[in-house]
């Protein structure tokens, strides 16, 4: 028997998403706040779709997005930062979470960008070898990354420059992909590697190297966010009122993937994020209380500490209040805490 829906999806994936769509109802999809409000000034919105499933939110928030009037989601799909970050600058994509370091790089370079809220803290995490067992211990290791600038080299460069090490000298970078990254380390050839989810899942299931930093558990990265919701600053501009209800709509995700994180594995499986439902279900299950935050965190402080740690890395000359300045908007955010209230 055929399952197939006209549409091309099959009776799970259609199971799937309905269950997120319930959650939704139950957090308010259709809030009184968004109806009482005039309607987006633009029905289309363009997000990415990447490898990394620490950024479930913005998938889930697909069926809020409708809700609030979207007619048209697009889901980009880009393969890391490289890609998103000239994305969001030229309009390609309009909002999107992203890593809170790289952004500051990019804010710094002039590139049309504003960060608008946190997202969550805690998706990546540093493996190692025997021989290194804290952050110190990278002096003179030998250091996978996707690419100079990428997430992995930006968040390392500032982990290293908080102890006091410069990564510019005291750290061997070496380009890999991710995939034979993990096998390098599994392998001795290299000391070091920083992943994001699933990564780190599949490095403990398969026993590769042991965990030196853990961001979400450890001091003072656990303090900070890891992603943010970053949009192109055009976009903001032009149409606030889509933009404060983008933003609505990926903050109720994220309290879905809080609440919820059984039925969000099976929507980023069935729907084609994921992989492997194990891995989704241990990152969803270790990241319930990342994704709780967003209301607690002060998104500024994440920025002030990393310009911080990215100015002693000699990556950038800009003070923490240029950059706050210069890339963030917060209006929408401070409407939206009164709004949703836990």
């Amino acid at each position: 028997m055929n399952h197939q829906k006209s549409d091309g999806w099959s009776r799970r994936e259609f199971l799937g998403t309905a269950a997120i769509a319930g959650t939704g109802v139950l957090l308010g999809l259709r809030s009184e706040a968004a109806a009482a409000e005039p309607p987006p000034e633009t029905t289309r919105l363009r997000l990415v779709q990447r490898p990394s499933i620490c950024v479930a939110p913005e998938y889930v928030a697909e069926d809020f997005l409708r809700a609030e009037r979207f007619t048209d989601v697009q889901y980009i799909k880009k393969q890391g930062p490289k890609e998103i970050e000239p994305a969001l600058a030229s309009g390609e994509v309009d909002i999107s979470l992203h890593f809170a370091a790289p952004n500051i790089l990019r804010i710094e370079a002039g590139d049309p960008i504003v960060i608008l809220a946190g997202g969550h803290i805690g998706c990546f995490e540093l493996f190692g070898t025997d021989q290194v067992r804290a952050i110190r211990d990278l002096k003179g290791k030998t250091v996978a990354i996707l690419e100079l600038g990428s997430s992995q080299h930006v968040f390392l460069a500032s982990m290293a420059a908080y102890v006091g090490l410069d990564p510019r000298k005291d750290i061997n970078w070496v380009t890999q992909l991710p995939a034979d990254s993990m096998r390098l380390l599994a392998q001795g050839k290299i000391d070091a590697f920083l992943g994001f989810p699933p990564q780190p899942q599949e490095l403990r299931a398969k026993k590769i190297g042991h965990v030196v930093v853990n961001s979400m558990m450890d001091r003072p990265w656990s303090h900070y966010f890891c992603c943010m919701v970053t949009a192109n600053k055009d976009f903001v501009r032009k149409f606030p009122v889509a933009t404060k209800r983008a933003l609505r709509a990926i903050l109720k995700a994220t309290d879905v993937c809080a609440r919820e994180p059984e039925r969000v594995a099976r929507f980023l499986v069935d729907k084609g994020y994921a992989a492997n439902y194990d891995y989704a279900l241990q990152t969803m299950k270790e990241m319930e209380m990342a994704y709780g935050v967003w209301r607690e965190y002060e998104p500024e402080d994440t920025l002030r500490f990393y310009a911080l740690r990215l100015q002693e890395a000699g990556m950038i000359k800009s003070s923490p209040k240029k950059i706050i300045a210069q890339g963030t908007d917060w209006r929408f955010l401070r409407e939206l805490k009164k709004e949703l209230k836990a």
